[in-house]
């Protein structure tokens, strides 16, 4: 799960559903397992649907709909993100717990998958506004959430100070601080240190570990990034660090582009400052769609989803493709590049130190014991590079795509954990 929300409306080829479902299926014809196990991964185990009364600014009440979607607690507690934004549904909420699900197994940790949000324009709202929407919406919630339950996370319009509102309310209802009932807090309030970077370190980790699996020399490699938010930005700086030329990013008002390279810490992320990267004075600009079709090595989606798709997948130039964002190549665009023998490293696996450092502070929670940034970064590095290998052994072995290795990966350890435990009658 991502934390960037920079980009333009999604090509919505396909539902979120549809895409994880389909990556179910194709894990599962690679794989001996139960047909009653991949029957009950196709759907969510539960979803709420809720109506959450706000007081405006102005003294009128608007009513807003959250959701929370459960996919499968087999091997932990739910865990997922929480989104504000205006095209949050039930389906994209279905899908992307699913996709949690896979990329909580994929790296080894004792969580299912979850995803909820509220429908609302974040920007539209005071600070005030977003606190009672907040509290209201953790209230709402407080019976299926919990430290062994359910424990979101931040999202599209979603941050550390959201979380923090979320803890605290719930926690005044059950009488006793519960710092374990959400991740990506503020450290002050329990969170850890490195979690908001975690995402975006984790691509450039596993781009890192891409290109050595490839031959390339990293600092001969061209990087474009589409989305300079929390999770674009941090992978840019962490291969920019390691040598990669950065040589496009983007934010929701368009792209710049410089063939010698950006000194990343030069260029404000979208989250700094909104505007400052299509703003920032480069050589050319380009639009979002054009930096998808950029002859770079490497292509790192790290907005939304669904911006790669059959309409443009047979323009995109780069070498090699690294999902940032959560679900940004459709099905079809997949089956494109494949064809093409273009590699694309999936989103379950490069954004997964997200959810990674949440494990971690949840640790930290439940044993009220902090870790420094530098233990976090260097266990992020150890479960990254521990997943990657699981998947790399599945690529080389199977001669299967990337997304197919991770998915069978997450598959059978999901379908082990079923098996252990049987169907309850």
């Amino acid at each position: 799960m991502t934390d960037s929300n920079t980009s333009s409306k999604p090509n919505a080829e396909e539902s979120a559903v549809e895409t994880a479902r389909r990556q179910l299926e194709r894990a599962a014809a690679h794989l001996e397992v139960n047909e009653g196990t991949v029957e009950r991964l196709r759907y969510p185990k539960d979803v709420y649907r809720v109506t959450i009364p706000v007081e405006r600014d102005d003294g009128t009440t608007e009513m807003f709909t959250g959701y929370r979607a459960h996919h499968d607690s087999v091997r932990g507690p739910f865990k997922g993100g929480l989104r504000y934004h205006p095209d949050v549904s039930e389906d994209e909420c279905v899908g992307l717990a699913m996709w949690m699900t896979w990329k909580c197994a994929v790296m080894d940790l004792p969580f299912g998958g979850a995803k909820g949000g509220v429908v609302a324009n974040p920007k539209e709202l005071s600070e005030s506004e977003k606190e009672r929407l907040t509290r209201r919406f953790a209230e709402e919630l407080r019976p299926v959430i919990g430290p062994m339950k359910d424990i979101p996370a931040p999202d599209m319009g979603t941050d550390p100070q959201t979380m923090a509102w979320f803890m605290d309310a719930y926690s005044m209802q059950e009488g006793q601080t519960e710092p374990g009932v959400v991740t990506g807090k503020p450290p002050v309030v329990g969170g850890s240190y490195g979690r908001e970077g975690a995402p975006g370190r984790s691509v450039g980790i596993v781009t890192e570990e891409a290109t050595d699996f490839y031959g390339w020399d990293l600092e001969e490699t061209t990087v474009a990034v589409q989305g300079f938010g929390s999770v674009g930005a941090n992978a840019a700086r962490y291969l920019d660090d390691r040598g990669a030329s950065i040589v496009a990013v983007s934010d929701v008002d368009g792209a710049i582009y410089d063939p010698d390279g950006f000194d990343t810490n030069d260029v404000e992320d979208h989250d700094e400052t909104p505007g400052m990267v299509s703003s920032y004075d480069a050589p050319e600009s380009l639009s979002n769609e054009a930096l998808l079709e950029l002859d770079v090595d490497v292509l790192i989606p790290a907005a939304v989803g669904n911006v790669l798709t059959a309409e443009n997948a047979r323009d995109v130039q780069a070498d090699m493709i690294v999902e940032g964002a959560n679900g940004p190549t459709t099905s079809t665009a997949d089956r494109i590049f494949e064809e093409r023998d273009i590699p694309v490293v999936p989103d379950i696996i490069a954004n997964a130190g997200g959810v990674t450092v949440s494990y971690f502070e949840w640790l930290q929670d439940i044993n009220r014991r902090s870790w420094s940034l530098e233990r976090v970064n260097e266990e992020l590095r150890a479960e990254m590079l521990r997943a990657w290998n699981a998947i790399q052994t599945e690529y080389e072995n199977r001669d299967v795509t990337w997304r197919d290795a991770a998915y069978i990966v997450a598959l059978s350890r999901i379908s082990d954990a079923h098996d252990s435990r049987g169907l309850w009658p």
